[in-house]
């Protein structure tokens, strides 16, 4: 049986400020065990990549719920977030740290602005919330658009559809799983989501009975759950 193909990875725009020598001084990093030296390091080669990564990512998605009264308060908070983080990185595994602390970074900060903002809903008044665009999205990031969890499933996806007749060989199982799949494209324009309403749209889609349908709905359940799993701790995705 042959491997499963893997997904190459969107390139990412180039930057001046986190490079291949800022990865490498973060390699370094966690590498090193003397206090000082470790120090040196992240001062001079990668504090100002992880300042400049952090400015960007508020700024250009508008991350601006915060408990915080300054913006630059907010990115201390984040900074130190990833700086707590950075022992995880491995280079090993193919990710770029470009990409890997600018997802934690994002991450972390849609958490932070959703939570704020649902707090300052809850304590402005009723006819505020209609007047006052402070309490609106009306901008051009909403974080109830795009969350961890929906970014995943379109990776999940597309590696699963590239993938299918590798991870279900036989030609029935293939286009089960792929119905299957098809109910997830689709989740934004399906109104019922629920187990019955899947199973009565595989079934209308391809010809099974249902043990059929949850033995593959089984098998990218455990291909969801492990490779999930990974992305939650690590950051970015890895179906191997």
């Amino acid at each position: 049986m042959s491997e499963p193909v893997k997904r190459k990875r969107k390139k990412k725009t180039k930057n001046q400020y986190f490079t291949q020598a800022t990865e490498n001084a973060i390699v370094r990093y966690n590498n090193c065990t003397d206090p000082e030296e470790r120090s040196e390091i992240y001062r001079k080669e990668i504090h100002y990549a992880f300042f400049k990564l952090t400015e960007n990512i508020i700024h250009t998605f508008k991350f601006y719920y915060t408990e915080v009264d300054e913006i630059e308060h907010l990115q201390h908070e984040v900074i130190t977030f990833l700086l707590d983080k950075i022992h995880l990185y491995d280079q090993t595994r193919g990710a770029k740290a470009f990409s890997y602390f600018g997802t934690i970074a994002k991450r972390y900060l849609i958490i932070q602005n959703t939570q704020n903002y649902k707090k300052r809903v809850d304590k402005a008044p009723v006819d505020e919330l209609y007047h006052n665009l402070d309490y609106s999205y009306d901008m051009d990031y909403n974080p109830t658009e795009k969350d961890d969890l929906s970014d995943f499933l379109d990776e999940y996806l597309e590696y699963c559809t590239e993938n299918i007749y590798i991870l279900f060989p036989k030609e029935k199982d293939a286009k089960v799983a792929d119905a299957i799949l098809e109910v997830f494209r689709k989740r934004e324009s399906i109104d019922l989501f629920n187990k019955k309403a899947i199973y009565l749209y595989v079934r209308e889609m391809v010809d099974v009975k249902t043990p059929h349908i949850t033995r593959i709905a089984d098998q990218l359940g455990d291909i969801f759950k492990k490779s999930f799993t990974f992305y939650n701790e690590y950051g970015y995705t890895n179906f191997e």
